[in-house]
């Protein structure tokens, strides 16, 4: 598929795209010595079939991925005629269970008796426990074993992030219209929520709205704190849009702000450039960390720069990979993630800006467009 711009509606993905997903995984089961992979509801079912059940209940759905063998997905049979209508279902075979029987037993007609797997992040423990009092299997977490698996974006998927961001670009541009002194976070993280849906946000999941000493918590959640003149406001929001996520945050000031809050402000945007300017493949992932914490430290905030400078975006808004130290996976081109350094200074306030960045095959490119210097607001 071609990448679209941030405008277009996208193409829906078709049964070939899951065809190759799900291909890709089985090479990389078997790659890494695996029998497969057992996929449950959530973001790696959505990502291999389109099939999202309209509520994750306590029954069993799970899609099994052998390495090597036809993809099968045991559904209870109350909910076969939704996983038929999947945009994926002609991928795999559906088998289904009813109330009354055990579907353990027949999930486990599908896996290797002694085979080890790599299970969705998100799977029930009763689930795994159900399996494994049935055979000799073995089990190891999504994140663990293939961590990679969503994390390379095909220009579908690319045009879609940039979408969502472009849409939370609008937002942050009309958010600086509103009033900002004598309301409270709550009413101002309402307006961040009206924006992104208004600019085709389906699905907005969080608003932070960090006033004053309130911004030192990295995540803070919106209250009914008071706004003041003199406050930095840290905006950190985002959500899905075409089932995708943003995450972008700014720190505006209400008001002129001071020497020590423009300097501050201004380390952070300095470390943010760095990271994004090391972005290129073949270099580690907590080579980004690095060289931004780097500009931090040098400034004489090291210590004030609490949680990793980056995390993977797609359907979920947290997943691999991640920008911090210890992380040696490679950045390789279709790879988005954000660059989110900070400052949190405790009872005072705190600075953060982050953009969403793809690699390309000689840099990087922000899905985020809107200045980094700090906005004056009202």
């Amino acid at each position: 598929m071609t990448e679209q711009s941030s405008t277009a509606e996208p193409v829906a993905f078709t049964a070939d795209d899951f065809a190759t997903r799900q291909q890709r995984a089985a090479q990389a089961a078997h790659d890494a010595g695996l029998a497969g992979l057992l996929l449950t509801p959530g973001p790696d079912l959505l990502y291999m079939t389109g099939y999202a059940p309209v509520a994750i209940t306590e029954r069993i759905t799970m899609l099994v991925i052998p390495a090597d063998g036809e993809p099968a997905m045991i559904v209870p049979k109350l909910e076969r005629p939704d996983a038929e209508n999947a945009p994926g279902a002609s991928t795999f075979q559906l088998l289904d269970w009813t109330d009354g029987s055990d579907p353990y037993e027949a999930t486990a007609k599908l896996l290797d008796s002694a085979g080890r797997y790599a299970v969705s992040d998100s799977a029930w423990a009763m689930h795994l426990l159900g399996l494994q009092g049935r055979l000799a299997s073995s089990y190891v977490s999504m994140t663990t074993a293939l961590p990679m698996l969503r994390a390379i974006k095909d220009a579908d998927e690319v045009g879609r992030l940039a979408a969502a961001g472009a849409a939370a670009d609008q937002t942050y541009e009309e958010i600086l219209k509103v009033r900002f002194a004598g309301r409270s976070e709550a009413d101002v993280g309402a307006d961040l929520a009206e924006l992104l849906r208004q600019f085709g946000h389906s699905q907005v999941d969080f608003t932070v709205v960090g006033s004053g000493p309130n911004g030192a918590n990295p995540h803070h959640e919106i209250g009914d704190r008071i706004i003041q003149d003199g406050d930095m406001v840290v905006l950190d929001f985002g959500g899905l849009k075409h089932g995708y996520g943003s995450d972008t945050t700014r720190t505006v000031h209400v008001g002129e702000p001071t020497e020590e809050e423009r300097e501050v402000h201004d380390v952070v945007r300095r470390a943010q450039q760095a990271g994004f300017e090391a972005v290129r493949p073949g270099i580690e992932c907590q080579e980004i960390d690095r060289v931004s914490r780097t500009v931090i430290t040098e400034a004489g905030y090291g210590d004030y720069f609490i949680h990793r400078t980056g995390h993977g975006i797609g359907l979920t808004t947290h997943e691999p990979p991640y920008m911090v130290e210890g992380e040696t996976h490679l950045l390789q081109p279709g790879m988005c993630f954000s660059i989110e350094p900070g400052i949190y200074l405790p009872g005072r306030f705190g600075v953060r800006i982050e953009d969403i960045v793809t690699v390309t095959p000689s840099g990087g490119r922000r899905l985020n467009q809107t200045p980094h210097e700090m906005a004056i607001v009202s």
